[in-house]
C-alpha cells in the first residue's frame, strides 16, 4: 500500500494538531481552479481563526502571569462558554465516517478510501475492524521457517469463569506492549493465549447453576454426568474473556489457544505427576490442610484471605446460626486425674477442646514441676490427657503457661503431636459438624454452635474461667468466605526442597532476572523456607489424580468406599492411564486385583506450574513448538502471585525439563483507585475496563495502564489522567489530519515520491533548515530514549518520553511553526516540510503503536506509506544522527518565543494583535552563529510569537530608539547574550493601560490595608497561631511588592503618554 486512503472529513480547515481543530483534506482530489480558489479562501479564513486561537493559547502559557493580568483587568469571574461543544459523532460527516467504519465486514481490510477520516476522533469508529483484520491476516502468528530471533511469552491464564477486570487489563496492556515492540524490533514474536480450568471457582459456578435452575446437586447427577455439564458450561461461557481480550487489542496467536484441561495439557499433567512420584517428590500423607467446610475441600494458601482483628468482634459466617465471636480467648480448667487441683488453659477455638490429646507446659516452669507426666481428665468424654513438657511450643510468660494440644486441628499442635507421638483426634466432619467425638451433648452440632454450647457446659461444670480480647488473624476462604479450619486429611504432597534450591540458585547467579530487583529478597525468603505443597483437592472438576488404589476384591473396595471413605488403600500404583495402571498392578500384586482411581483432583496451581512448556507440546519430544519456542523469554504478571505461580513454574520447569522456563520475571503492581484504596464492590470503586473503553477508547485505557506505574509498584488509577490520555489520542488524530490537509491536491504519484523523500530525511539532515533539523534530531534522541526504556522494561518512561516528544516538540512547536512554511508561498520549502512532517509523524506512530495500536494504525493507514500494516513496520533504528547545534539554536528560538508570549500575557496584549520585536544577540552569546540562525528563522519566530515580521528584526545591538529612550521599551533578558526589546507603543494603549492599572492598584491597596490592619492588632498578633501570623506577613509583603510593580508600570505608562503628546 503506497498511499493512504481518503483522509477527508470535508474542507472545514487545517485541523491543527495543537489546537484541536477539525478538517483535513482528501487523499487524492482534483486540482481544478474552483477547488484551488475555494481552498485559498479557506486558508485565509482559517489562518485568521488559528491566529486568534493561538494567541489565546499563548496568553495562558504562564499561569501566574496570566492570573495577574486577569486580576488587573478587574474581572475575576470566569465567563461561561455559551456555545455547547459537540461530542464526537454529532457532525453529519462524522456520523457518516462512523457508519462506514462499523459497516466494514469482519476480517476484511478497512478501506480508508471508502471510510473517510472523521473530523473528530471517535474511538468506536477508529477501533472498528482492525483487530479482526489483523487476526485474519495472521499478523499475530510467528512466520514459519523464519530465521529471526524468537521472542515468546505465555499469557498468565485467566480463569475460564472470568470476565475482564482492571487487573487483566493492566497485565495484558503491558504484555501486548512488550510483544508488539518485540515484533516491530525484528523478533519472531509469539504470545500464547489460554485459560485455566479454575477448579474451585468453576465447580462452584456450575453447582450453583444446577441448584438454581434444576434443584439438583452434583451428587444427584454423579461424577461423569456432572463433568459433562461443566464442559457444556465451559463451551457456552468459557470464551467470554477471550472476546474481551480481543477488544483490548491483545495480539495473541489464537491458533495456539490452550486450556489447562485440553488433551495436550492433561497429558502433560499426568506425565509430570508420574515422573515426580517416581523420583520420590510426590507422596501421600495424613497432614493438616486449609479446609473449607462450605466447599468441602482443601484449598491452597493463596486462596485464603485474612482479616486482622484487634479484639472481640462478632462476624457473620456462611451457614452458621447467627453471628460468631472471634478475636477473643477463652480460659477453662482441666481437673487433675488424681484430684486435688486443676490446670487452666486458654484457646481462641473452644470447640476444638473435643480433640485435645495433651496439655503442654515448659520444662523449666516451677509451677508445674510436680505434675510432669501426670494426667488430666476431659470433662465431657473422660479422655485421659497427659501433661507433657515442651520448651519449643510453650512460652512460660504467656497466660498460665499451660497450652492445650489439639494435633488434628492446629499447625503448631500438629508438630507437637509428632514430636511427642500423641493421638491425633479429629472432632469435625468435612462439612463442619461435630463428629462422634462430641458425645451425646455435641455430636451433629455446627462447629460454632458447639462453641457456644461448650462454653456454657464448662460454665455449668464450674470449669469456665473467663474471656479476654485477643488480637488475631482470621483466615477466610476466598471463594466461600467461610472460616478456614485446619483439618487432618490424607492428601498428596510435593517435596519442594530440591526444586526450590535450584530456583534460588538461578536468581543468585543471574540466570533468572527478577524485576524489580527489590522483590528478590521475597523470592529467597519464600523459597528458602518453603514447605511441602499439598496438591490434592476434594473436587470433581480438575485433573483427577493418576493414582489407582489396589483392592483384592469388590468387598474390599466397598469397605474402602463406605462412610466417608473414598476407595483409598495403602496399596496403590501411579500410572498415566488405567491400562498402564492395570499392567503395573498385576505385575506387582497378581492378576486378581481390583483398581479404583483416586477421587481427588490436583490443585489448579499444579497444571498452571507446567504452563510455559505444556502449552508448547511437552512432554512430546517431537513437538515443533517446544523445540522452536521453549524456553520462553519473559514472564510478566502481578507481584501478588510471585510465590504461588511464578516460583512453581520455575521449580517445575527445572524438575521436568532441566531448564528455566524464562530468563526474566517482570512484576507489576495492583491497580487501586485514585485514593490508593484496593478496588472492591463494597467501596463502590470498581472500574470496569470495558466501560472505560466504551467511554474513553481502548488506546487511552491501555496507555494509562501501561505507563502509569513502575515495576512492582501499585497503580492508582486516576480518571483525570485517563481523560488526559483520551485527549492525547485526539492530538494524534489531529496531527494526522493536519498533515493530510497539507497534502491536498497531490496526485498518487506525488504521494509515492513524498514517501521516498521522507525516508531520505535522516540521511539528508545537514541540508535541511533549522526547524527541520531540530525536530528530526529530537525524534532520533527520543527513539534512543524510548528504546532504552523498553529494553529495561520501564514502560512508564518509554510512554512518557514518546508522549512528551509528540505533544511538546512535534505538535506544539514544529507543527505550529510549519504553517509558515507550508503556506508561505515557497513551494520547495513547503514540500520539504511535508516530507519532514511525514517522516517524523510516521516514526512517532511507530513509537506509540505498542501502547496505542488502534489510533496509530488508522492514522498511519491514512498517510502515504509503504507496507500493509503499522504493526509489522520496523522499529525506528537507534543511533540515528542528531544535530546538537540545531537543537541548541532551536532551544534559543523557543526561549525567545516564551519570553515574548509571557510579555504579551503580562501586558494583556490582544490575542490577534501582531507586535514588533527586536531580538538582540550580543557578543557574550556563546553561539556565534545564533544571530544568523535567528535571522533566517524570523518568519518562524513571528508565527510562534505572533510578531509583526515586517517590523521585527534580529541584530547585534539594541535599536537606537531603545538606547535613547529605554522607558519606551520592554526589555526581556532571555539568556546570556540574548535579549528582546518590545516597543511599548506597539503592544499597549497607555491611556487604557493606566486605567486598568489604576483599578488593579486600588484593589491591591485595599487588600494590603486590610492585612496591615490585622497585623497591627495586638489581639491578632498575640492570639493567632505563629504560623498564621507569619503567613499574613508574607502575604502583605507580596501584596506590597505587587503594588510597587503596578505603580512603577503606571509611571511608565504616564511617561509614554507624555512622550506621545509631544509628538
Amino acid at each position: 500500500i503506497l498511499s493512504g486512503g481518503g483522509g477527508g472529513g470535508g474542507s472545514s480547515g487545517s485541523g491543527s494538531a495543537s489546537n484541536g481543530g477539525g478538517g483535513g483534506g482528501g487523499a487524492g482530489g482534483g486540482d481544478d481552479d474552483a477547488k484551488a480558489a475555494k481552498k485559498a479562501a479557506k486558508l485565509v479564513a482559517d489562518a485568521a481563526k488559528m491566529a486568534k486561537l493561538e494567541a489565546k493559547k499563548a496568553k495562558l502559557l504562564e499561569a501566574d502571569v496570566a492570573k495577574k493580568a486577569k486580576e488587573a483587568s478587574g474581572d475575576g469571574s470566569k465567563k461561561e462558554d455559551k456555545k455547547k461543544k459537540k461530542s464526537p459523532g454529532d457532525d453529519d460527516e462524522d456520523r457518516a465516517a462512523l457508519e462506514a467504519a462499523l459497516a466494514t465486514p469482519s476480517g476484511t481490510y478497512k478501506d480508508l478510501s471508502k471510510v473517510p477520516m472523521a473530523k473528530a476522533y471517535n474511538p468506536r469508529g477508529v477501533e472498528a475492524g482492525w483487530y479482526e483484520w489483523w487476526e485474519k491476516e495472521g499478523y499475530f502468528k510467528p512466520t514459519e521457517g523464519s530465521k529471526k530471533p524468537k521472542f515468546v511469552i505465555v499469557i498468565p491464564p485467566p480463569n475460564v469463569t472470568g470476565a475482564l477486570h482492571i487487573g487483566h487489563a493492566l497485565t495484558n496492556s503491558i504484555q501486548d506492549t512488550i510483544v508488539r515492540w518485540r515484533r516491530m524490533s525484528g523478533y519472531e514474536a509469539l504470545w500464547v493465549p489460554g485459560t485455566d480450568h479454575a477448579g474451585i471457582a468453576t465447580q462452584s459456578v456450575v453447582e450453583k447453576k444446577l441448584q438454581r435452575e434444576e434443584g439438583l446437586t452434583r451428587h444427584d447427577l454423579g461424577r461423569e454426568k456432572f463433568l459433562e455439564r461443566v464442559f457444556e458450561w465451559k463451551e457456552a461461557y468459557g470464551g467470554k474473556i477471550f472476546n474481551q481480550l480481543r477488544r483490548l487489542g491483545s495480539s495473541l496467536d489464537w491458533s495456539r489457544e490452550r486450556f489447562t484441561m485440553d488433551d495436550m495439557l492433561s497429558k502433560a499433567v499426568k506425565e509430570a505427576f508420574v515422573r515426580m512420584h517416581s523420583e520420590g517428590l510426590v507422596y501421600r500423607d495424613n497432614r493438616l490442610v486449609n479446609w473449607c467446610c462450605r466447599l468441602k475441600t482443601a484449598i491452597s494458601d493463596i486462596e485464603v484471605d485474612h482479616v486482622d482483628l484487634e479484639g472481640a468482634k462478632e462476624m457473620d459466617v456462611p451457614g452458621q446460626d447467627g453471628p460468631v465471636e472471634f478475636g477473643a480467648i477463652w480460659s477453662f480448667a482441666y481437673p487433675y486425674e488424681s484430684g486435688g487441683g486443676e490446670i487452666v488453659v486458654a484457646t481462641t477455638r473452644p470447640e476444638t477442646m473435643l480433640g485435645d490429646t495433651a496439655v503442654a507446659v515448659h520444662p523449666d516452669d516451677p509451677r508445674y514441676t510436680a505434675v510432669h507426666g501426670k494426667f488430666v481428665t476431659h470433662p465431657f468424654n473422660g479422655r485421659r490427657i497427659p501433661i507433657i513438657v515442651d520448651a519449643e511450643l510453650v512460652d512460660m510468660s504467656f497466660g498460665t503457661g499451660a497450652v492445650k494440644i489439639t494435633p488434628a486441628h492446629d499447625p503448631n499442635d500438629f508438630m507437637t503431636g509428632k514430636r511427642h507421638n500423641l493421638d491425633f483426634v479429629n472432632m469435625l466432619t468435612e462439612d463442619g459438624l461435630v463428629n462422634e467425638e462430641g458425645g451425646d451433648k455435641f455430636t451433629g452440632m455446627k462447629r460454632f454452635t458447639a462453641r457456644r454450647a461448650i462454653i456454657a457446659a464448662l460454665d455449668a461444670a464450674g470449669l469456665y474461667r473467663g474471656k479476654a480480647d485477643n488480637p488475631m488473624r482470621l483466615g477466610l476462604c476466598s471463594r466461600s468466605k467461610d472460616v478456614i479450619e485446619p483439618m487432618l486429611k490424607p492428601q498428596w504432597w510435593v517435596n519442594c526442597q530440591a526444586m526450590a534450591a535450584a530456583a534460588c540458585e538461578a536468581a543468585r547467579d543471574g540466570s533468572l532476572e527478577i524485576l524489580p530487583q527489590f522483590m528478590e529478597p521475597t523470592w529467597f525468603r519464600w523459597l528458602e523456607n518453603i514447605r511441602d505443597w499439598c496438591i490434592s483437592r476434594q473436587l470433581w472438576w480438575g485433573h483427577r489424580i493418576p493414582v489407582w488404589y489396589v483392592h483384592s476384591d469388590q468387598a474390599a473396595l466397598d469397605v474402602a468406599r463406605s462412610g466417608t471413605g473414598k476407595g483409598g488403600s495403602a496399596v496403590y500404583v501411579v500410572a498415566r492411564n488405567e491400562a498402564e495402571a492395570t499392567t503395573k498392578a498385576k505385575a506387582l500384586h497378581g492378576d486378581n486385583v481390583l483398581l479404583y482411581q483416586e477421587e481427588d483432583v490436583l490443585d489448579t496451581w499444579f497444571s498452571s506450574g507446567l504452563w510455559p512448556f505444556s502449552t508448547l507440546g511437552w512432554p512430546d519430544k517431537d513437538a515443533e513448538d517446544l523445540a522452536k519456542f521453549f524456553p520462553t523469554q519473559v514472564m510478566e504478571t502481578g507481584h501478588d502471585i510471585l510465590f504461588f505461580w511464578v516460583a512453581r513454574m520455575v521449580m517445575m520447569s527445572y524438575g521436568m525439563t532441566g531448564k528455566l522456563p524464562f530468563h526474566t520475571v517482570f512484576l507489576h503492581g495492583l491497580v487501586r483507585d485514585e485514593k490508593g484504596r484496593k478496588m472492591s464492590k463494597s467501596l463502590g470503586n470498581v472500574v470496569d475496563p470495558l466501560s472505560v473503553i466504551d467511554a474513553q477508547g481502548c488506546d487511552a485505557l491501555r496507555f494509562t495502564l501501561a505507563t502509569g506505574t513502575a515495576a512492582g509498584q501499585d497503580l492508582n488509577l486516576n480518571m483525570d489522567r485517563l481523560a488526559s490520555n483520551r485527549n492525547f489520542t485526539n492530538k494524534i488524530w489531529n496531527a494526522g489530519k493536519f498533515l493530510l490537509f497539507s497534502l491536498e491536491g497531490m496526485t498518487d504519484d506525488d504521494r509515492i515520491a513524498l514517501v521516498a523523500e521522507a525516508e531520505a530525511c535522516s540521511s539528508e539532515l545537514a541540508s535541511l533548515p533549522l526547524a527541520e533539523r531540530w525536530i528530526i534530531s529530537r525524534l532520533h534522541a527520543t527513539v534512543d530514549h524510548v528504546t532504552a526504556a523498553h529494553d529495561r522494561y520501564d514502560f512508564g518512561e518509554a510512554g512518557r518520553a514518546a508522549y512528551s516528544f509528540f505533544y511538546d516538540d512535534f505538535a506544539d512547536w514544529f507543527i505550529e511553526g510549519a504553517k509558515s512554511r507550508l503556506y508561505g508561498g515557497d513551494a520547495a520549502a513547503a514540500r520539504r516540510t511535508r516530507a519532514v512532517s511525514l517522516y517524523v509523524l510516521e516514526r512517532t506512530l511507530r513509537l506509540l503503536h505498542p501502547f496505542m495500536p488502534y489510533v496509530t494504525e488508522e492514522v498511519w493507514q491514512n498517510l502515504p506509506h509503504v507496507g500493509a500494516t503499522l504493526m509489522t513496520q520496523q522499529w525506528p533504528a537507534i543511533g540515528a544522527p542528531v544535530d546538537d547545534t540545531a537543537v541548541g539554536r532551536f532551544d534559543a528560538i523557543q526561549a525567545v518565543v516564551r519570553a515574548v508570549r509571557n510579555a504579551r500575557a503580562e501586558y494583556a496584549v490582544e490575542p490577534a494583535r501582531r507586535i514588533p520585536a527586536f531580538v538582540v544577540i550580543t557578543g557574550t552569546c556563546a553561539d556565534t552563529g545564533l544571530q544568523a540562525a535567528l535571522a533566517e528563522e524570523l518568519a518562524l519566530v513571528s508565527t510562534l510569537a505572533r510578531l509583526d515580521a515586517g517590523a521585527s528584526s534580529v541584530a547585534s545591538e539594541p535599536p537606537v530608539a531603545a538606547v535613547a529612550d529605554p522607558g519606551a521599551f520592554v526589555q526581556l533578558v532571555v539568556s546570556e547574550g540574548v535579549e528582546v526589546y518590545l516597543p511599548l507603543s506597539g503592544i499597549v494603549d497607555p491611556v487604557k493601560e493606566i486605567g486598568r492599572l489604576t483599578k488593579q492598584a486600588a484593589k491591591l491597596e485595599k487588600e494590603a490595608g486590610g492585612l496591615a490592619g490585622r497585623l497591627q492588632s495586638p489581639k491578632f498578633v498575640d492570639k493567632a497561631p505563629a504560623e498564621v501570623v507569619e503567613k499574613s506577613k508574607r502575604e502583605l509583603s507580596e501584596l506590597e511588592d505587587q503594588l510597587a510593580s503596578v505603580r512603577a508600570r503606571v509611571g511608565q505608562m504616564e511617561t509614554l503618554v507624555a512622550a506621545n503628546a509631544k509628538q
